[in-house]
């Protein structure tokens, strides 16, 4: 017959549930990881809404650019042209008139900068095309030739704020830019 032996002296683990029973552990470690998976969650959450939003803002600005570069009679050497004006307008609204809401809010025609671009064979490169009366000019109301690239971009950028479990963090400047050639008359 084995020897008896006592509890603590080698032999096998008592039967009886002691200090450090592991009951309740699977409700430990579901409290500890819930708040950083939620955390994760809402972060891929807030990564896509980014996402959209930096779209959006590319998307409003090839349409203004294509739409100002189909146009006749644009005058891109006048920044109060009623034309941009209105192309402005319907990309931010959806018509001309500026009624409606506005796709991205906080997005004003005046944050919006129309830049004409011509390429230049001497330099082999894109140059921003000058408001002048000249071979090199732009300027289609005093007769220059129209240039062959608009370039539509939001240069003090769009703010973004990031939404993270409450915490508004400070904004994140978009500075989308398109560039689209130039179609119209």
């Amino acid at each position: 017959m084995p020897a008896r032996r006592r509890p603590g002296e080698g032999g096998a683990a008592p039967m009886r549930p002691g200090l450090f029973s592991r009951r309740g552990s699977a409700l430990i470690e579901t409290a500890i990881w819930t708040p950083l998976l939620v955390l994760f969650f809402m972060g891929a959450v807030e990564f896509g809404r980014a996402t959209y939003t930096y779209y959006t803002l590319k998307k409003i600005l090839y349409n203004i650019a294509r739409y100002a570069g189909t146009q006749s009679g644009v005058n891109f050497c006048d920044p109060g042209d009623q034309t941009l004006e209105a192309v402005k307008l319907m990309a931010l609204t959806g018509n001309v008139e500026g009624s409606g809401e506005r796709i991205l809010p906080g997005l004003e025609p005046d944050q919006i900068s129309l830049r004409i671009e011509r390429y230049t064979p001497e330099t082999e490169s894109l140059a921003e095309c000058s408001c002048e009366a000249s071979a090199t000019g732009c300027d289609a109301a005093q007769g220059a030739r129209g240039p062959d690239y608009i370039v539509a971009s939001v240069p003090e950028g769009y703010p973004f704020r990031i939404r993270l479990g409450g915490i508004i963090g400070e904004p994140i400047l978009f500075r989308a830019q398109i560039k689209v050639p130039y179609g119209g008359l």
